[in-house]
């Protein structure tokens, strides 16, 4: 039998979109004599759809759309994931299924079992659990069908009560099939690969894993979709980040042989990678194709402004470069040789008479103060107003500069620093920055030599340094992973004996990290490279009392 393996990029809600793009991805399958095309889980509504699925003319369009490509179906077998309507009288109104068309007939229907709940998924507050497992017999062949999470319940990580696998496996099934939508953290490629891997040692049977790829939102998917022989090795695998279409000439008495490229669970490459893309499909998906930010000669600015340009080409992102009078020449200069290495439009637009207008008008209230964080924030907010000022003006979206370290602590300014459409490297933590910035020096300088060398400073009064109000950031970074994704209270880190880090000051950071959670609230989508990144995956209330 002939199995394609169909790996698209799909918007969410883009219904007729979709459904076009996979129509093309069965005629490519006719054309290449393939008996069934694979494809990911609801892609014909695009994956997650959130509360779209609330609206009955929704799922409408989504069972025209299934009728279409059931008509397409001649000759061939499609499997394709969208969401369906429950019939129950009790529960939830709808299934996530996987339609199984065959000669312009839907052969079978299967229901996904198991509905994550935890991180970024939320699949119970929209369907209903299968409780029916039937394999489905097509040409000579017994398939499993499962849908993602079906096939992660498995050894010592044990979620659920019931493993779809154990009891479609009582039905001798052939071959399994799984369509699935797993976004990208840079932990989960290796341990996605070992759990699919995994179930097919398990069940002594080949898998074909069907995933998508594309941003978003802010969830990434990075696509990797693949053939696992009945031993766990991985014959065929699909591009990463890149639309793909592989035919498997799979012959059930063959074992084919390991073929596939090893990645690691932290590789700065796929995060580079994934960042580009999330920045291209989120400005292709909302329909806009330039952006500004502020550069500030610093190394947060510059990777993103790096990133930007080869996502979107350097020419449709503007680098606005803003100095105060704390601002060194240096930093200027710096800012405008990134420029000109990327060959991005640049502008220099000095906030010193925006500032002096905001210190005269505040001037009566502020009589018989001393300056302090304050007019450093006015300074961070007179460059927020002049970026979406260019914004409104010109239709160029405004991209945030925050990594994950300042944002966990509050370093940054609401209204200020903090404003634009989408924060394009707020999951990666200081010390993965510059990471990031050696990796797109690694064929020659880019982002100049002396950003990445330099002292990072915040540039809002005299000589600053971060230092002077965080720690060094290999510290802080490591306290802050243990704390947010490590889910570790105080006593847990101090217990680590983390180099330069005392309790006095883990406790410090702690009581930084959650008295911030109000400025994260009101911060853009931030694009997930991690397993726990601020937004919807990590939960957490504004108002609360808790002594972690």
């Amino acid at each position: 039998m002939n199995i394609a393996l169909a790996q698209l990029n799909y918007i969410i809600g883009d219904i007729e979109g979709n459904t076009t793009k996979i129509l093309a991805e069965v005629d490519a399958a006719k054309a290449a004599n393939v008996d069934l095309v694979v494809f990911s889980e609801l892609a014909i509504c695009g994956y997650p759809p959130k509360d779209l699925l609330d609206y009955p003319s929704f799922i409408e369009r989504c069972e025209l759309a299934l009728d279409t490509i059931r008509i397409a179906s001649n000759e061939i077998g499609v499997l394709v994931g969208s969401p369906s309507l429950s019939g129950l009288a009790k529960g939830k109104k709808l299934y996530n299924s996987a339609f199984f068309f065959s000669d312009q007939k839907l052969l079978a229907k299967v229901n996904k079992t198991l509905l994550p709940t935890y991180d970024i998924f939320d699949e119970y507050r929209y369907f209903e659990t299968n409780n029916v497992f039937e394999c489905v017999d097509f040409k000579g062949e017994r398939i499993a069908v499962t849908i993602c999470e079906d096939l992660w319940n498995l050894d010592n990580e044990k979620l659920y009560h019931v493993t779809p696998m154990d009891e479609l496996i009582k039905q001798n099934p052939t071959v399994m099939i799984n369509l699935s939508g797993s976004p990208y953290s840079y932990n989960h490629v290796e341990k996605r690969r070992t759990r699919m891997q995994l179930n097919a040692k398990t069940y002594s049977l080949p898998l074909f894993y069907v995933n998508q790829v594309g941003g978003n939102t802010d969830l990434l998917f990075d696509g990797g979709s693949m053939f696992i022989n009945r031993l766990g090795d991985i014959v065929e695998e699909c591009e990463f980040y890149n639309e793909d279409f592989k035919v498997i000439q799979w012959d059930s008495s063959t074992l084919y042989e390991d073929n596939h490229q090893e990645y690691y669970d932290y590789d700065i490459g796929l995060i580079h990678d994934a960042l580009v893309m999330g920045v291209r499909d989120y400005f292709s998906k909302v329909g806009f194709k330039n952006a500004v930010l502020g550069s500030s000669g610093g190394i947060d600015s510059a990777v993103v402004h790096a990133i930007a340009a080869e996502a979107l080409g350097a020419e449709n992102v503007k680098a606005i470069t803003m100095p105060s009078k704390y601002s060194s020449s240096g930093s200027v200069d710096d800012a405008q040789k990134l420029a000109q290495n990327l060959g991005s439009p640049f502008s220099i637009i000095p906030i010193k008479k925006a500032f002096d207008a905001f210190e005269e008008t505040l001037a009566d209230e502020f009589i018989g103060t001393e300056p302090n964080v304050t007019e450093e924030n006015l300074q961070a907010r007179s460059r927020g107003i002049i970026l979406m000022a260019y914004s409104n003006k010109f239709g160029n979206m405004v991209l945030n500069t925050s990594n994950k370290s300042e944002s966990a602590v509050g370093y940054s300014t609401l209204y200020g620093d903090m404003c634009g459409g989408l924060s394009v490297i707020g999951d990666l933590y200081k010390e993965q920055v510059y990471e990031l910035a050696r990796f797109i020096n690694r064929y020659g300088e880019v982002i100049p030599y002396e950003i990445v060398n330099k002292e990072p400073s915040a540039e809002l009064r005299p000589d600053q340094k971060d230092i002077d109000s965080l720690p060094p950031y290999p510290v802080l970074d490591k306290i802050l992973f243990h704390y947010i994704e490590g889910k570790k209270g105080w006593q847990e880190i101090v217990d680590l004996n983390l180099e330069g880090a005392d309790e006095i000051l883990i406790r410090k950071i702690i009581r930084m990290v959650d008295r911030n959670e109000y400025k994260r609230f009101q911060a853009p989508p931030t694009l997930r490279i991690s397993h726990k990144a601020f937004g919807f995956g990590r939960s957490m209330p504004i108002v609360a009392r808790y002594n972690h």
